[in-house]
Protein backbone atom coordinates (compact mmCIF):
# COMPACT_ATOMS: atom_id res chain seq x y z
CA UNK A 1 0.00 0.00 0.00
CA UNK A 2 1.82 3.30 -1.08
CA UNK A 3 0.34 6.19 1.51
CA UNK A 4 2.37 8.68 3.16
CA UNK A 5 2.20 10.45 6.78
CA UNK A 6 -0.03 13.68 6.14
CA UNK A 7 2.19 15.32 8.63
CA UNK A 8 4.90 14.50 6.14
CA UNK A 9 3.17 16.83 3.83
CA UNK A 10 1.31 19.85 2.96
CA UNK A 11 -0.71 19.90 -0.69
CA UNK A 12 -1.72 23.69 0.14
CA UNK A 13 1.77 24.66 1.43
CA UNK A 14 2.69 28.04 -0.13
CA UNK A 15 5.52 28.97 2.50
CA UNK A 16 8.44 29.90 0.07
CA UNK A 17 7.46 32.44 -1.51
CA UNK A 18 9.74 32.30 -4.69
CA UNK A 19 8.84 28.68 -5.14
CA UNK A 20 4.84 29.53 -5.33
CA UNK A 21 5.28 32.44 -7.97
CA UNK A 22 8.02 29.84 -9.45
CA UNK A 23 5.22 27.13 -9.81
CA UNK A 24 2.51 29.44 -10.97
CA UNK A 25 5.25 30.85 -13.60
CA UNK A 26 5.71 26.78 -14.85
CA UNK A 27 1.72 25.59 -14.30
CA UNK A 28 0.63 28.92 -16.80
CA UNK A 29 3.05 27.47 -19.23
CA UNK A 30 2.58 23.83 -18.58
CA UNK A 31 -1.08 23.38 -17.78
CA UNK A 32 -1.17 19.36 -17.91
CA UNK A 33 1.72 20.04 -15.08
CA UNK A 34 1.35 18.93 -11.26
CA UNK A 35 3.02 21.69 -10.26
CA UNK A 36 2.68 21.95 -6.38
CA UNK A 37 4.20 20.10 -3.41
CA UNK A 38 5.47 17.04 -4.67
CA UNK A 39 4.30 14.09 -1.82
CA UNK A 40 6.24 11.23 -1.04
CA UNK A 41 6.02 7.93 -2.30
CA UNK A 42 6.12 5.08 -0.96
CA UNK A 43 5.18 2.13 1.84
CA UNK A 44 3.95 3.28 4.83
CA UNK A 45 6.23 1.94 7.45
CA UNK A 46 9.20 1.24 5.16
CA UNK A 47 12.60 0.52 6.89
CA UNK A 48 14.14 1.97 3.81
CA UNK A 49 13.74 6.50 3.35
CA UNK A 50 15.42 7.72 -0.09
CA UNK A 51 15.60 11.22 0.05
CA UNK A 52 16.48 13.41 -2.90
CA UNK A 53 17.19 17.32 -3.14
CA UNK A 54 14.01 18.62 -4.81
CA UNK A 55 11.46 17.86 -7.69
CA UNK A 56 12.91 18.21 -11.36
CA UNK A 57 10.54 20.95 -13.67
CA UNK A 58 9.35 17.86 -16.21
CA UNK A 59 9.84 14.96 -13.83
CA UNK A 60 8.28 15.03 -10.36
CA UNK A 61 6.68 18.42 -10.88
CA UNK A 62 5.15 17.17 -14.13
CA UNK A 63 3.96 14.02 -12.64
CA UNK A 64 3.85 14.52 -8.68
CA UNK A 65 5.88 11.62 -8.06
CA UNK A 66 9.22 11.67 -6.49
CA UNK A 67 11.65 10.87 -9.63
CA UNK A 68 9.42 9.97 -12.16
CA UNK A 69 9.45 11.35 -16.05
CA UNK A 70 13.44 12.32 -16.13
CA UNK A 71 16.44 11.09 -16.36
CA UNK A 72 17.22 10.73 -12.25
CA UNK A 73 14.51 8.65 -11.75
CA UNK A 74 15.84 6.31 -14.84
CA UNK A 75 18.59 5.15 -12.67
CA UNK A 76 16.77 4.99 -9.35
CA UNK A 77 13.94 2.60 -10.11
CA UNK A 78 15.69 0.39 -11.88
CA UNK A 79 17.94 -0.07 -8.63
CA UNK A 80 15.06 -0.29 -6.66
CA UNK A 81 13.54 -2.98 -8.64
CA UNK A 82 16.74 -4.82 -8.99
CA UNK A 83 16.49 -5.05 -5.60
CA UNK A 84 13.15 -5.67 -4.55
CA UNK A 85 11.47 -2.49 -3.58
CA UNK A 86 10.30 -1.38 -6.55
CA UNK A 87 7.54 -3.23 -8.59
CA UNK A 88 9.19 -2.10 -11.93
CA UNK A 89 12.30 -1.10 -13.14
CA UNK A 90 10.52 2.03 -15.02
CA UNK A 91 8.15 4.99 -13.07
CA UNK A 92 6.39 6.41 -15.92
CA UNK A 93 3.44 8.48 -14.18
CA UNK A 94 1.57 8.57 -10.63
CA UNK A 95 -0.86 6.29 -11.73
CA UNK A 96 1.03 3.99 -13.92
CA UNK A 97 0.19 0.99 -11.23
CA UNK A 98 4.24 0.69 -9.88
CA UNK A 99 4.49 -0.07 -6.21
CA UNK A 100 7.39 0.20 -4.14
CA UNK A 101 8.17 -2.37 -1.36
CA UNK A 102 9.70 -1.49 2.59
CA UNK A 103 10.95 1.84 0.46
CA UNK A 104 9.70 5.75 0.78
CA UNK A 105 10.93 8.12 -1.53
CA UNK A 106 11.08 11.79 -0.71
CA UNK A 107 12.61 15.27 -1.20
CA UNK A 108 14.47 17.44 1.21
CA UNK A 109 12.47 20.36 -0.70
CA UNK A 110 8.96 19.67 -1.87
CA UNK A 111 8.27 22.23 -4.59
CA UNK A 112 10.17 22.68 -7.83
CA UNK A 113 13.10 25.40 -7.44
CA UNK A 114 14.31 27.58 -10.19
CA UNK A 115 17.45 26.08 -11.82
CA UNK A 116 16.82 23.33 -9.87
CA UNK A 117 18.91 25.22 -6.89
CA UNK A 118 16.69 25.38 -3.61
CA UNK A 119 18.12 28.36 -1.50
CA UNK A 120 18.77 27.54 2.03
CA UNK A 121 15.94 28.83 3.59
CA UNK A 122 13.46 27.08 1.46
CA UNK A 123 15.46 23.67 2.38
CA UNK A 124 15.07 24.86 6.24
CA UNK A 125 11.20 25.75 5.94
CA UNK A 126 10.55 21.95 4.04
CA UNK A 127 12.28 20.50 7.06
CA UNK A 128 9.96 19.84 9.58
CA UNK A 129 8.48 17.75 6.95
CA UNK A 130 11.39 15.83 6.37
CA UNK A 131 11.68 16.07 10.30
CA UNK A 132 8.78 14.07 10.58
CA UNK A 133 9.12 11.52 7.79
CA UNK A 134 12.21 10.10 9.33
CA UNK A 135 10.93 10.31 12.50
CA UNK A 136 8.37 7.88 11.06
CA UNK A 137 7.51 4.08 12.31
CA UNK A 138 9.72 1.57 10.66
CA UNK A 139 12.43 3.87 9.16
CA UNK A 140 15.88 2.35 9.89
CA UNK A 141 17.76 3.18 6.97
CA UNK A 142 18.56 6.63 5.40
CA UNK A 143 20.00 7.11 1.67
CA UNK A 144 20.89 10.47 0.85
CA UNK A 145 20.96 11.28 -2.88
CA UNK A 146 23.89 13.96 -3.14
CA UNK A 147 25.44 16.55 -0.61
CA UNK A 148 22.42 18.93 -0.37
CA UNK A 149 20.06 15.93 0.72
CA UNK A 150 23.11 14.74 3.57
CA UNK A 151 22.80 18.19 4.90
CA UNK A 152 19.47 18.20 5.22
CA UNK A 153 18.84 15.00 6.61
CA UNK A 154 21.65 15.90 8.79
CA UNK A 155 19.55 19.31 9.88
CA UNK A 156 16.22 17.09 10.21
CA UNK A 157 18.54 14.60 13.11
CA UNK A 158 19.73 17.84 14.52
CA UNK A 159 23.53 17.23 14.34
CA UNK A 160 26.67 18.87 13.39
CA UNK A 161 27.65 18.19 9.37
CA UNK A 162 31.49 17.47 10.58
CA UNK A 163 30.06 14.65 12.48
CA UNK A 164 29.00 13.13 9.35
CA UNK A 165 30.87 13.84 6.50
CA UNK A 166 29.44 13.01 3.24
CA UNK A 167 31.08 10.30 0.32
CA UNK A 168 29.71 8.22 -1.64
CA UNK A 169 28.57 4.80 -0.35
CA UNK A 170 29.74 5.76 2.58
CA UNK A 171 27.35 4.66 6.00
CA UNK A 172 27.44 6.00 9.30
CA UNK A 173 25.44 4.58 12.42
CA UNK A 174 23.55 7.44 14.12
CA UNK A 175 22.76 8.40 18.02
CA UNK A 176 18.99 7.18 17.38
CA UNK A 177 20.19 3.61 15.47
CA UNK A 178 19.47 4.66 11.91
CA UNK A 179 21.64 4.17 9.48
CA UNK A 180 22.96 7.31 7.26
CA UNK A 181 23.82 6.29 3.60
CA UNK A 182 25.09 8.53 1.04
CA UNK A 183 25.38 7.94 -2.45
CA UNK A 184 26.15 10.21 -5.34
CA UNK A 185 22.87 11.72 -6.81
CA UNK A 186 21.92 9.81 -9.67
CA UNK A 187 21.49 13.31 -12.09
CA UNK A 188 21.55 13.30 -15.57
CA UNK A 189 25.25 15.22 -14.87
CA UNK A 190 26.86 12.65 -12.46
CA UNK A 191 26.06 9.81 -14.45
CA UNK A 192 27.12 10.87 -18.21
CA UNK A 193 30.52 12.13 -16.71
CA UNK A 194 30.70 8.90 -15.08
CA UNK A 195 30.59 10.36 -11.55
CA UNK A 196 27.93 7.92 -10.76
CA UNK A 197 28.23 4.66 -13.16
CA UNK A 198 25.27 2.12 -12.80
CA UNK A 199 27.25 -0.52 -10.80
CA UNK A 200 28.67 2.01 -8.23
CA UNK A 201 24.89 2.98 -7.50
CA UNK A 202 23.71 -0.80 -7.35
CA UNK A 203 26.64 -1.73 -4.90
CA UNK A 204 25.04 1.33 -2.57
CA UNK A 205 21.67 -0.51 -2.93
CA UNK A 206 23.51 -4.10 -2.36
CA UNK A 207 24.64 -3.04 0.74
CA UNK A 208 21.44 -1.65 1.92
CA UNK A 209 19.67 -4.46 0.67
CA UNK A 210 21.94 -6.83 2.69
CA UNK A 211 21.91 -4.68 5.69
CA UNK A 212 17.77 -5.63 6.19
CA UNK A 213 18.45 -9.04 5.17
CA UNK A 214 20.94 -9.42 8.21
CA UNK A 215 18.64 -8.39 10.71
CA UNK A 216 14.64 -8.40 9.70
CA UNK A 217 11.77 -7.07 11.54
CA UNK A 218 8.43 -6.77 10.63
CA UNK A 219 8.09 -5.47 7.26
CA UNK A 220 5.02 -3.58 5.56
CA UNK A 221 3.02 -5.03 2.84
Amino acid sequence: MNQWPSACYDASCRKCGRLARFLDEVKAEHADYFCKPVPPFGAAGAELLVIGLAPGKHGANATGRPFTGDHAGRLLYKALFAFGFASRPISVSADDGLTLANCRITNAVKCLPPQNKPLGSEEKNCNPFLQKEISGPGVRILLALGLLAHRAVLRALGVKPGDYPFGHNTWHELDNGMMLVNSYHCSRYNTQTRRLTEAMFFEVFEGIAQKLEESPCDRPL
